[in-house]
């Protein structure tokens, strides 16, 4: 009732902070915290993730923000997103308070997107780290994504005030091994570790970390380190016996460092290895001693052969996620012992792995019935057959990628739809025509459909996606140069649902088209239609103005009036881009 403050009247304050808790959207959170002062002071005592991009005094900024949000947990800094600060920040007003509202804080919840911008940024310091340090006294989380003036010294203050960190990301930071000493001395509930890129690292940092709080650690990653080697995974070995995730990129890991990890680390479940000096004794005692693992990716491998992969399929039963890159000495026989024997297999990638064929493929159809994600990138010799196994075989199968896959036509693709009831997810590049989307669109209810570049659809396919798969929320049909109008017209009709759609270099679409797709595609949030000649200002003003939803849309500068340019304000991302 206007005059009578019921709420704040009624309620405690421990229930508004509940309510608040459940709301799940920044906008929304944001229209709460100005309801009132008291509702403004609740939500920031509620707020407990802040993501912070650089900005013209990122130490100044972080100080403002430990005094406003005094229950933050967790804190990403990330010098690659920019934010806008006002001039003068904490000068032209007479409290350092007034100046933050000028400020993007971003949810953790949020996606966060970044783009370029033409506003100077600077870099956080180890000063700005104190201050997180000072601030946040109750930090349990702390991501650093190439803050590269931090060094020891802000890491060392860190470390000795929040003694309670459970995560720390260091990716491209130029820290050193004194920092990571002192966080293994200091941070003994730490349990996950990003060392991606911190060039300046070396054996004694991580050996000195292990040996501190190694007890509590399960997840590590180490990238472009050239001064890590096989001494700090020994260690890792030795005194990481909870460490369930690893990720290594290096060509100064050998087989004794991993070795010592899959002897040590009984427990892992994910191992990510990009290491060109490792060979098949490290993946056999890989498939000897890590029985619990579920995750592997392997990249670049030139050493490996059928043999480590043989004995992976005789031990690792619990197998579910496998992806295999540029492994070029992996045959059929090993794909099919993996098959064979992890058949609680749910999602398999293979790129560039020329030595893998139709056979290999076939036994995964035929051994791996829960599969929901097949992924196949640069795969030559893979044929259709082995995707009619996959069909037949894998009832579950929801996601499906081709690229680029030669030997791999309609016949396979309709396979797939006859089989596989549930797919939802399809991306397929090159070599396929109307057959096999007339197929899917009578099969499979698509949700997200990406046909980019296949040359040979036309209208007919489409139509049919159209009139089948009316959950369809996105759909990329951009370099398809025989699409017109008709397609769009009938995605208008049947796909109400749809948020995202990529048009660019489709030729034929005109005007008309676009008008018939968002006359019914009320939500739909994102188009790209760059280099669509026969689209026009009046094609760009129709759908700004009848999508309420619209966020993005990508196209030529010239092609957006003034009046449009108005109309969509700042709700309407890269809006006018030139390319």
């Amino acid at each position: 009732m206007r005059g009578h403050d019921w709420i704040n009247t009624c309620l405690p304050d421990e229930l508004i902070l509940e309510i608040l808790r459940r709301v799940d959207s920044k906008a929304s959170h944001d229209a709460c915290s100005l309801v009132c002062r008291r509702w403004l002071r609740l939500e920031r005592l509620g707020r407990t993730t802040l993501r912070i991009g650089a900005s013209g005094s990122p130490d100044h900024f972080v100080k403002l923000l430990a005094q406003r949000f005094i229950n933050v947990k967790a804190v990403h800094i990330d010098e690659r997103l920019s934010i806008y600060l006002p001039v003068n920040v904490g000068k032209k007003h007479g409290r350092d308070g007034n100046s933050l509202t000028s400020l993007k804080v971003h949810y953790a919840a949020e996606k966060i997107g970044y783009e370029e911008e033409e506003c100077e940024s600077f870099c956080l310091t180890d000063a700005g780290l104190t201050a997180v340090a000072d601030g946040f006294s109750k930090l349990e989380k702390l991501s650093l994504i190439w803050c590269y003036n931090v060094t020891s010294l802000g890491i060392v203050s860190l470390a000795q005030k929040c003694s309670f960190l459970k995560s720390l990301d260091l990716q491209g930071c130029y820290v050193g091994d004194q920092g990571l000493v002192v966080v293994g001395k200091c941070c003994k509930q730490l349990e996950d570790l990003n060392l991606r890129f911190c060039e300046s690292l070396t054996d004694a940092g991580l050996v000195d970390l292990a040996t501190g709080c190694g007890k509590s650690l399960k997840s590590l990653g180490v990238a472009a380190c050239a001064g890590i080697t096989d001494k700090s995974l020994e260690a890792v070995g030795s005194h990481c016996k909870s460490l369930d995730t690893l990720s290594l990129d290096s060509e100064f890991i050998c087989n004794k460092g991993i070795l010592a990890i899959a002897r040590g680390c009984s427990l892992l479940k994910v191992l990510k290895l990009q290491c060109i000096s490792v060979t098949d004794e490290a993946l056999m005692a890989v498939g000897i001693s890590c029985l619990s693992l579920e995750i592997l990716a392997l990249y670049s491998f030139q050493q490996f052969t059928d043999n480590g992969f043989r004995a992976i399929g005789k031990g690792c039963k619990k197998l579910k996620n496998l992806t295999l890159s540029d492994c070029y000495f992996l045959s059929d026989k090993g794909l099919k012992a993996i098959a064979t024997g992890c058949t609680e297999i749910t999602h398999l990638e293979v790129n560039g792995c020329h030595n893998i064929g139709t056979i290999g493929l076939e036994s995964v159809g035929k051994s791996c019935p829960r599969l929901t994600e097949l992924a196949l990138l640069y795969c030559q010799r893979i044929g259709n057959f082995a995707l009619h196994e996959v069909g037949r075989g894998c009832k579950y199968l929801q996601a499906l990628h081709l690229v680029d896959c030669s030997s791999i036509g309609d016949e396979a693709i309709c396979s797939i739809a006859k089989g596989c009831r549930n797919l939802r997810k399809l991306h397929i590049w090159r070599c396929y025509e109307d057959e096999a989307l007339i197929a899917l669109g009578q099969g499979c209810p698509l949700e997200h459909l990406n046909v980019s570049g296949c040359n040979q659809i036309r209208d007919a396919g489409i139509v049919a996606i159209a009139r089948g798969c009316p959950q369809l929320t996105y759909l990329d049909v951009s370099v398809l140069q025989n699409l017109g109008d008709m397609a769009l017209a009938e995605l208008g009709e049947g796909c109400p649902l749809l948020k995202d759609i990529v048009l660019s270099h489709c030729r034929r679409i005109t005007d008309i088209g676009l008008s018939h797709l968002v006359k019914n595609c009320r939500m739909l949030e994102s188009c790209h239609m760059v280099y669509c000649p026969s689209i026009t200002a009046n094609g760009v003003a129709t759908l700004v103005s009848s999508c309420p939803n619209i966020k993005k849309v990508l196209v030529e500068k010239w092609k957006v009036s003034p009046r449009t340019k108005r109309k969509a304000g700042s709700v309407i991302s890269y809006l006018c881009v030139d390319l």
